[in-house]
């Protein structure tokens, strides 16, 4: 493998990591805070609110993962 295609590799890994799904929040949420505070900077605040939104969901979707997959091994 070639050194691009490691480094590309780690980058995708890193950034996207388990959840794609987060990655893409993630990035809907920076476009759309962007747009919302270059007209009205008041709204900074959307940008921590929608993050930790986004944590709470991610966080409650690995918990009913781990949840089911106790279940199926008891």
């Amino acid at each position: 493998m070639t050194f691009v295609a490691r480094f590309a590799r780690f980058w995708f890994d890193f950034i996207v990591g388990d959840d794609w799904r987060l990655a893409v929040g993630v990035v809907i949420v920076l476009g759309a805070v962007d747009t919302a505070v270059s007209g009205h900077p008041g709204l900074w605040w959307i940008l921590p609110a929608s993050i930790a939104a986004l944590l709470a969901v991610s966080v409650r979707t690995a918990a009913r993962k781990t949840t089911a997959a106790r279940r199926l091994q008891s």
